[in-house]
């Protein structure tokens, strides 16, 4: 079982998993004169993808890479890394989403996002080992095969990378903001409180030292302790907070109308995608569905796809119960007086810190900022794991050889850094998550749909390629109308760009 290896030499870029000796293992399939007089070893494998011959035998640097380092995963430990990975503080602005909304388009937008999330995941896994004896064990590898190299790469790799660089820059703002929250609330406010109270920057320091310990671990199967912890936090903070507030009731003065109306025709145009966008981003994690399912042993008579689904069935079952109550429940309590700042100040938590607070216990309130805290520094691991993987398979395909653990430490360290310095320098990267999310909403509701039509190839017209081409272009124009809708939002409203000042 190999992964899947193509020759730049002859229009696919080389994903460099093998050593320079076996560039020649892929290559266009050749003439009737031409392969017999090359004709392949006896223990050689070849088989046929999209006209190239790809050769199956196992290539030796999966072993070294943290994402196939260890295929020793199973049922437990993908629903650990699918529910660490796919619950975020971003469910917490479901209800500012229902504010513009409203009830019925709400609740209709969440459930089609859902539905089409959890079908084009089951569109990944059927693809993860759709071609016998290749896995394509990273979103990246899938999208070259499918699309060729340079389209492939131009399609996926920004979105892929700012995915898992962009969401530990995120981690570190809201885990390193909550940490100031709980000092706060901790220290029972005053002014000698505050004079010795760190600063925002300080408190993100404090977060990416605890996140780079924690990184240490050597591969993804080795982090799902920690994601069965982040999986816990996350189900315990989102269930306490919208239980919490059905309990403590609706405020007098709740209203379900608009939160502002809009000046214009095109401002509430905008300010409806806006909400679609928070709806449709709540779902995370596609760009880890496939390095997740790599963790899994597989063979030719029994598949990772099947334990890999039954995971995924598990785990968005729970990821339901989970976002459905916060946005329905936390519209029902709080209407349109949920705080639309970006996190970690905005979203259902400071309503229910505002409205709730003065009778809500500390040791509650405390209880509810640990719990995010800790699901933070557990999320960050599994986002970082494909930016180790690529920074590892760089230097092994250069070096040709595995690597040491002092370069792997230094390599998470670097990124470490890297992700304190960008968190501090736009702490205010929240406000932007409609724009970039745009960009990379086709990589969860768009790419995985061309991607079953270019691969698998089903008859023109026929059900699954209607469906499929149907999806994938909504899911283009979506994004599309998205990023216009995020930049006309930004032009009216303006971002407070506090540089280095968070």
């Amino acid at each position: 079982m190999g992964e899947v290896v193509i020759d730049e030499e002859h229009g696919f870029a080389e994903i460099p998993l093998h050593d320079d000796d076996h560039n020649n293992q892929c290559r266009p399939t050749k003439s009737p004169e031409d392969l017999e007089s090359n004709i392949d070893p006896p223990n050689s494998s070849r088989i046929n993808v999209n006209g190239f011959q790809i050769d199956q035998q196992k290539n030796p640097h999966e072993d070294w890479l943290p994402i196939t380092e260890s295929r020793n995963g199973n049922f437990y430990t993908c629903v650990f890394h699918l529910l660490s990975s796919g619950i975020g503080m971003q469910a917490l602005f479901l209800p500012i989403a229902f504010a513009t909304l409203g009830w019925a388009w709400g609740t209709i937008t969440l459930s089609v996002a859902f539905v089409w999330q959890l079908y084009t995941i089951w569109l990944l896994v059927q693809l993860h080992e759709s071609v016998p004896g290749i896995r394509y064990s990273r979103y990246l590898h899938l999208s070259i095969a499918a699309f060729g190299p340079k389209l492939g790469k131009l399609l996926s790799l920004f979105p892929v990378m700012y995915l898992s660089g962009g969401s530990c820059v995120m981690l570190i703002i809201s885990g390193g903001g909550t940490m100031r929250l709980f000092y706060r609330l901790m220290c029972s406010g005053g002014t000698t409180c505050e004079d010795k109270s760190l600063t925002g920057a300080e408190w993100f320091l404090v977060f990416t030292c605890m996140a780079i310990v924690l990184a240490q671990r050597p591969n993804l199967n080795s982090v799902a302790g920690l994601s069965f912890v982040g999986a816990i936090t996350a189900l315990c903070y989102c269930t306490l907070i919208w239980a919490l507030s059905i309990v403590k009731g609706r405020p007098s003065d709740v209203s379900y109308g608009p939160r502002e109306e809009p000046d214009s025709d095109i401002e509430g145009f905008s300010n409806v995608l806006i909400a679609i966008g928070m709806i449709v981003l709540a779902f995370r994690g596609h760009n880890l569905v496939l390095e997740i399912q790599g963790t899994l042993p597989s063979s030719p008579t029994k598949a990772s796809k099947k334990p890999m689904w039954r995971g995924v069935t598990v785990s968005y079952a729970l990821i339901a119960l989970s976002l459905f109550p916060l946005a329905i429940a936390g519209y029902w309590v709080y209407g349109n007086k949920v705080p639309a700042d970006y996190m970690p100040k905005g979203g259902l938590l400071t309503g229910f810190v505002q409205h709730h607070g003065h009778t809500t216990s500390k040791f509650v309130k405390g209880l509810i900022y640990m719990l995010i805290i800790i699901n933070s520094l557990c999320s960050y691991q599994i986002y970082a794991m494909p930016v180790f993987d690529n920074l590892e398979m760089r230097y092994i395909s250069s070096k040709n050889r595995q690597c040491p653990w002092w370069v792997r430490t230094g390599f998470r360290i670097c990124f470490g850094g890297i992700s304190y310095l960008v968190a501090v320098a736009f702490p205010f990267l929240g406000r932007l998550a409609a724009l970039i999310g745009g960009i990379t909403l086709p990589l969860t509701y768009a790419y995985p749909c061309f991607m079953w039509i270019l691969i698998k190839k089903p008859r023109p017209n026929s059900a699954m390629w209607c469906i499929n081409l149907l999806l994938g272009c909504l899911g283009m124009i979506l994004a599309v109308l998205l990023i216009l809708a995020a930049s006309w939002n930004l032009h009216d409203q303006g971002v407070n760009g506090n540089f280095f000042k968070p």
